[in-house]
């Protein structure tokens, strides 16, 4: 279960390629090559015991060949890896460059390529992501025996929850309740403190002016 052969093209002109293997499966690719159109696009093509992938985008083409077995996921992440790969070492050269202008230097890049989305387990990204779910729920059925290993129920952790939380609820509500009765409550002071200020103010003026009547300030007899 591998990727066989992978290539880099613009049309049928090929920019880079490489392959271990021998066979007539490069004149099955140039066949591929020449129905692709120049729109971007994606797809899957079988002949014989072997599945050719492409992606064409931006004017060029990422194509690879596999065996029936190797995942199809696997051989388009390979491809688009390859892609982001060629984009950011060439850049827009590829629309211009000659027949294997790129080969020297990428044909090592598809081969390290190649070898890491045939062979390495984290290429799946998927399967990685499956594994790690399946470690998570190995850990939480894990956890849940032990609470059943130690007698206690999982109704009676809900119910403690429901508990908690009500009693949340509770207290957060008498705490709004508590809250707002002592704002009014010091509403209530402040006005009382503030008409014995003006009572007492009113008095030391009385007292200043001669009494009740204002006599000695306002002038009169």
């Amino acid at each position: 279960m591998s990727i066989i052969y992978a290539l880099v093209s613009r049309g049928t002109t090929v920019l880079a390629e490489y392959t271990e293997s021998k066979g007539n499966f490069t004149t099955v690719c140039q066949r591929i090559l020449s129905k692709i159109g120049t729109a971007d696009s994606k797809m899957t093509y079988m002949h014989d015991r072997y599945v050719f992938n492409y992606v064409s985008s931006d004017g060029l083409i990422y194509l690879c060949m596999t065996d029936q077995s190797f995942e199809r996921r696997i051989a388009f992440a390979f491809l688009q890896d390859i892609q982001s790969r060629f984009t950011n070492q060439y850049g827009k050269k590829g629309k211009t460059a000659v027949a294997y202008q790129m080969n020297d230097e990428f044909a090592g890049e598809l081969r390290n390529r190649m070898i890491y989305f045939s062979s390495n387990p984290d290429s799946d990204k998927i399967k990685k992501v499956k594994s790690e779910i399946d470690d998570v729920k190995k850990i939480m059925t894990q956890n849940i025996e032990k609470v059943l290993e130690r007698g206690e129920k999982i109704e009676i952790l809900v119910d403690k929850t429901e508990h908690l939380s009500n009693q949340a609820f509770k207290f957060k509500h008498e705490s709004t309740a508590l809250k707002r009765h002592m704002w009014w409550k010091n509403c209530k002071l402040m006005s009382i403190l503030v008409c014995i200020v003006l009572v007492v103010i009113f008095f030391i003026i009385a007292g200043a002016c001669g009494g009740m009547t204002f006599k000695k300030c306002t002038g009169k007899n």
